[in-house]
């Protein structure tokens, strides 16, 4: 059976928005998406809102804001999804599935978040919620504290590799500088990332503040359709394989480094893609923190456990490399404000694979890579997309 595709987008900037509140987010993503698709809201079977929030902003039932965007969307049915960081992907497959059971022909997924309308502690307290409340919210750790945790374990492991972090950071943030829609547009350079200072203090030692994805506000939206639908379409992303797999919530019962869920995603989506890693032509992965985009290369496949360094000393996730990885800037640069965060990296590889990005544009792109992660390596996503259209 052919699967849906799709076949059109819309992403605000991310960033401090401060003209936009979270209607106001849900609302300009929707009208870009359905604008750029040619379609009307009337045209529009179902609706899937991606948002996490925890207490971020005093909005608990998102799920018909975006019909703001046009009153012909009044009485579609519409619904809320929630998987922590990973709540765009999680929208994404409700969609998917939907479409793939006959139930609906179209959808419209939309992820938003508004976060620098709370202060910061407010913001650390309500991600902090994704975690395992009866041990690492008991020990009063938030995520910097945890993903530290994980990259000290790496360090005694395998050696220090601060400065691989560091070099991780700047390539995300030299990638960013060229991304219109990113919210640290600034090259800062291997030694400012790879230096603590007063503008780059440490956050969770061995993490510094350049290792950390930024608060953020920001909105993207994607319109998917049935395969048949998706020919009427100027151009139409195929999803190839997609692949969800959740471990266990508390960090007790997992070896930190192994990213044994992205691994198991990672191995399974390639599989039913029929492809091999080296196949791919970019990848936008999940890193919240630069420890997680190092596991990351481990656990597609690029390196051994432990070697995830040789991906940047050779070159091979730098743009021109073997495998891009993250051209947008990644959650590191372009931001991550939760809810949209699953939908904008499905849209920046979107873009790749119709010859659309611009600036970041990896030449001639067929298959890209989407890993997006809820949690401290709980909920783990893996798309594989190609141009069908």
């Amino acid at each position: 059976m052919e699967t849906p595709c799709i076949v059109g987008w819309g992403h605000t900037p991310f960033g401090r928005l401060d003209h936009f509140d979270l209607e106001g987010l849900m609302v300009e993503s929707t009208r870009l998406a359905l604008a750029d698709a040619g379609l009307r809201a009337g045209d529009v079977d179902a609706v899937f809102v991606s948002h996490f929030n925890a207490g971020m902003v005093p909005d608990g039932f998102p799920s018909s804001l975006p019909f703001g965007a046009d009153d012909d969307f009044r009485f579609t049915p519409a619904v809320r999804l929630e998987n922590a960081c990973a709540s765009g992907s999680a929208a994404i497959h409700a969609a998917l599935d939907a479409i793939g059971s006959g139930r609906i022909r179209t959808a419209l997924v939309v992820g938003a978040e508004k976060m620098t309308a709370a202060d910061g502690p407010a913001v650390t307290a309500a991600l902090a919620r994704a975690s395992y409340h009866r041990e690492e919210g008991a020990r009063g750790l938030t995520f910097p504290g945890i993903f530290a945790l994980i990259a000290q374990e790496y360090f005694a492991r395998h050696g220090d590799h601060g400065a691989t972090l560091a070099r991780i950071a700047a390539k995300n943030h030299a990638n960013g500088a060229r991304n219109p829609l990113a919210h640290l547009r600034r090259d800062l350079g291997f030694d400012f990332c790879n230096t603590v200072s007063e503008r780059n203090p440490l956050i969770a030692a061995p993490l510094r503040k350049t290792d950390c994805s930024t608060v953020a506000d920001g909105g993207a939206a994607l319109v998917l359709a049935a395969a048949p639908l998706a020919r009427d379409f100027r151009r139409a992303v195929r999803f190839r394989s997609t692949v969800q797999v959740n471990d266990f919530l508390p960090m007790s019962r997992r070896d930190p480094v192994a990213f044994e869920g992205p691994r198991r995603a990672w191995r399974r989506a390639l599989d039913e893609a029929g492809i091999g890693i080296r196949d791919l032509d970019l990848a936008e992965v999940h890193d919240c923190f630069t420890i997680a985009e190092l596991l990351s290369y481990e656990a597609m496949g690029l390196a051994e456990a432990g070697q995830g360094v040789r991906c940047v000393d050779d070159g091979t996730v730098a743009p021109g490399g073997a495998l891009p990885v993250n051209p947008s800037g990644g959650l590191k640069a372009k931001g991550h404000p939760v809810g949209a965060t699953g939908v904008s990296m499905h849209v920046m590889a979107a873009m790749q694979l119709c010859g659309e990005a611009g600036d970041i544009q990896v030449p001639g792109a067929e298959l890209a890579g989407v890993f997006n992660m809820g949690g401290s390596v709980v909920a783990n996503y893996v798309s594989v997309l190609e141009r069908a259209v």
